[in-house]
């Protein structure tokens, strides 16, 4: 039998281990505690931060598309095939017109309306001969002398978005050009992300939305029936889903994060909800590897204990039996992780692949230009050789069929060049390299000037020549007098291409060429006027290069050189030498 000593001692034991084991629960709350209000606060930043870099690039891309179309109506209302056609009254060929111009332009559609509001061409021919003499879009454009912006509301749930301006020449109103801009397909980009955004207008209803049925209501009225009913549902999924932190929104029962960015354009405003569910999810994960290892803790200690509790011999097999439960519970919750961290690695896929959507959303546009046009000359040339062997001519269509291999050898180095492209111009100036963006415009333009065999002579400072701008659209700038200066060349036998970057008051770049020379140079930089053959361009590379060049602080000229060709010259405003400017080497 065991004496009074021991007995004592054993009291004295097992109350240090009730003591020892209270302490270690309060410790293991407490730091479950901390935890989870540490990490809830942490990555709830984290994800904040994501959402408005995310929403700052949707409304980024939808203020660059309203400003690349926003010019279109302008340069079509001075266009001079447009013109006679209105006056003449002989539209046979303007829907044409309208079409080749949509294909390089991107728009959703353009219309041309005569003075009477009827639709006398359009790149959808179903929309000939409709009349838009009371609409706000014709009425406004008729009015003013400016481009006019309109949302249209659509008999489906939806908006038109149409820029006008009316056609003029001699001063009479010859009729109206409408431009439809696309920008549904940035509501389809946005539904590839989990995240729910609207856009409203300055009135506050719903414009642009990821779910259809928000369209045509305030968000008040469009987040109604997805707002808990009363206070005390709200607060049972506050404390059941989101009890560390309070939520900011509801969105079909769910705890959400609610954004708002003002868009620059009319009073419009971009609103984006963010779920809670994926940072709840890293949260519990982090807590289940907590608690697993106190419970690795609580099972060591009893363990210990029991191996040293001589005195309970009689109770060992009662504790054996508790440590095996024990470790069946650790098993489970071990599996628990497992599934955890299934979950985690799961939803990381999905957030990886919903960033390649957003991506390849963001480049559609840019492969939509750059391919169609190729892409219409296969189809013509293919109709040309279907017919040519119908009537037995089939050397006639073997020629064919090799201006078709051209093409796609053409296909081919415009998606080896989309890497370059898929890059999008920043809305703000920061400093740029000159020497650094002429290199990556030579880069672009290298597949050209290999298979030309020009000649290139470089001529550039060692010292850095920086300006304030915009790098892509600089190099944007540089490859189309790249790309003229190697048409120019292509009646010469030795072409020859000879670039001089000069810094004084001004960076300026001259690109000259031993081609034939400027015929006119009165024109040259007016839109739709051009030297090339039909369907190698229409027109607007120099006007547009010419635009961004002013709205950069420069300009941008053109003479012919004393020994012949043709002399193209960049201006721009040159950044002050900063300490810490390098240089950079000189190309060979």
């Amino acid at each position: 039998m065991m004496g009074t000593s021991d007995l004592g001692e054993g009291r004295t034991v097992s109350w240090r281990v009730r003591a020892a084991l209270a302490l270690l629960l309060v410790l293991a709350g407490l730091t479950v505690w901390v935890t989870n209000r540490l990490l809830t606060d942490r990555f709830t930043e984290t994800t904040r931060n994501a959402a408005e870099l995310q929403l700052a690039l949707n409304s980024g891309n939808l203020m660059a598309e309203l400003r690349q179309n926003r010019i279109v109506p302008q340069l079509l209302a001075r266009d001079p095939s447009l013109i006679e056609a209105l006056v003449t009254g002989d539209h046979s060929l303007s829907t044409q017109r309208l079409i080749s111009f949509v294909e390089e332009i991107g728009a959703a559609s353009l219309m041309l309306l005569d003075k009477d509001g009827r639709t006398v061409a359009a790149t959808d021919r179903n929309r000939i001969g409709s009349q838009h003499r009371s609409e706000q879009y014709f009425v406004d454009a008729i009015r003013n002398t400016a481009t006019i912006f309109t949302v249209q509301p659509l008999e489906s749930a939806g908006y038109a978005f149409v820029y006008s301006r009316r056609v003029t020449s001699g001063g009479d109103t010859l009729g109206v050009i409408l431009v439809e801009v696309d920008l549904a397909k940035f509501q389809r980009a946005w539904a590839g992300i989990s995240e729910a955004i609207m856009v409203t207008d300055s009135q506050g209803i719903v414009i642009l939305s990821t779910e259809p049925r928000w369209r045509g209501k305030s968000e008040t009225e469009a987040l109604v029936d997805d707002t808990p009913q009363n206070a005390i549902l709200r607060a049972i999924r506050a404390t059941t889903d989101w009890s560390a932190l309070p939520a900011d929104a509801y969105l079909q029962g769910e705890a959400v994060i609610r954004l708002e960015k003002p868009v620059p354009f009319r009073g419009w405003r971009m609103v984006s909800f963010t779920t809670y569910a994926s940072i709840r999810e890293r949260v519990n994960g982090v807590l289940a590897l907590e608690i697993m290892g106190f419970a690795i803790l609580l099972a060591l200690a009893f363990y210990m204990l029991s191996r040293r509790s001589a005195l309970r011999v009689a109770l060992f097999q009662r504790e054996s039996s508790e440590l095996r439960a024990l470790n069946a519970q650790l098993q489970r919750e071990i599996a628990e992780r497992v599934r955890v961290q299934e979950n985690l690695a799961m939803a990381e896929q999905t957030l990886e692949q919903s960033s390649k959507l957003a991506a390849l959303g963001e480049m559609s546009a840019a492969v939509s230009h750059e391919l169609n046009q190729p892409l219409a000359a296969m189809k013509t040339y293919l109709a040309g050789a279907r017919l040519l062997l119908t009537r037995n001519r089939p050397d006639e269509a073997l020629s064919a069929f090799g201006r078709i291999d051209d093409l796609i050898e053409r296909m081919g180095a415009i998606t080896r060049q989309l890497k370059s492209y898929a890059r999008k111009g920043q809305e703000d100036l920061s400093p740029v390299c000159m020497q650094e963006a002429l290199a990556a415009s030579l880069a672009m333009m290298e597949p050209q000037l290999r298979q030309r065999h020009v000649q290139i002579t470089r001529n550039l400072p060692k010292r850095r020549v920086e300006v304030m701008g915009d790098r892509l659209r600089i190099e944007q700038v540089m490859i189309n007098l790249l790309r003229n200066a190697i048409d120019a060349t292509k009646s010469v036998d030795d072409p020859r291409i000879d670039i001089i970057l000069a810094a004084g008051e001004t960076a300026t770049l001259t690109i000259r060429d031993n081609g034939p020379g400027i015929e006119d140079k009165d024109t040259l930089f007016e839109p739709f006027y051009t030297t090339k053959q039909p369907g190698d361009g229409i027109g607007l590379g120099l006007a547009i290069s010419s635009g961004i060049v002013n709205e950069l602080g420069g300009r941008l000229t053109a003479r012919n050189g004393q020994r012949g060709g043709a002399v193209f010259e960049m201006q721009l405003p040159i950044l002050a030498e900063t300490p810490g400017q390098g240089e950079v080497e000189a190309a060979e």
